[in-house]
């Protein structure tokens, strides 16, 4: 008799303050549970952290460890609150650099003078990180091992899908 492998597991992070305060209404938990759900992967855990990198190290390292694929949402822009990449580092252990790829396709974007250095800070990533493509913003999400991190806006979020896809077992 033949063993059905269980399916794959997933968890979602949600990052961001302004979801704790009410200021922003979250939608992406939605968007990801319909995109997971055809392609056969159990959405089985949600987290809301703010922005203080160890409540997202330590939610992080528990959902990772949990399931097989985690999804973060929020906190990769160019502003100071942004700790995203900082904290998913932090969690892997990795160094976070500008990723010489992200720095190319952001100072595409831009008009000369304009890629200043909050922008550049959408470019650095945890060292050997996988880019995800934004065809929204043209701002890249990344890959480390089982965690996908995305951006919090939700139309560029569900754009982010797109490149995710493939990647999932």
């Amino acid at each position: 008799m033949s063993q059905i492998a269980p399916s794959p597991t997933a968890a979602v992070l949600i990052i961001g303050d302004e979801i704790l305060s009410g200021r922003t209404r979250d939608t992406n938990l939605n968007t990801l549970a319909r995109f997971l759900a055809p392609l056969g992967v159990d959405l089985m855990e949600a987290r809301v952290v703010g922005d203080r990198q160890d409540q997202i190290v330590a939610a992080l390292n528990a959902l990772r460890a949990a399931h097989d694929y985690v999804f973060t949402t929020g906190g990769i822009g160019p502003t100071h609150d942004d700790i995203t990449a900082d904290a998913v580092g932090a969690a892997f252990g990795l160094p976070v650099r500008e990723h010489p790829e992200a720095l190319a396709i952001l100072a595409r974007r831009y008009a000369p003078g304009e890629f200043n250095a909050a922008r550049r800070r959408m470019a650095r990533v945890p060292e050997g990180g996988v880019l995800i493509a934004n065809p929204v913003s043209d701002a890249p999400g990344f890959q480390v091992e089982n965690v996908f991190v995305m951006a919090g806006v939700p139309k560029i979020m569900e754009a982010m899908l797109d490149d995710v896809a493939p990647r999932l077992k």
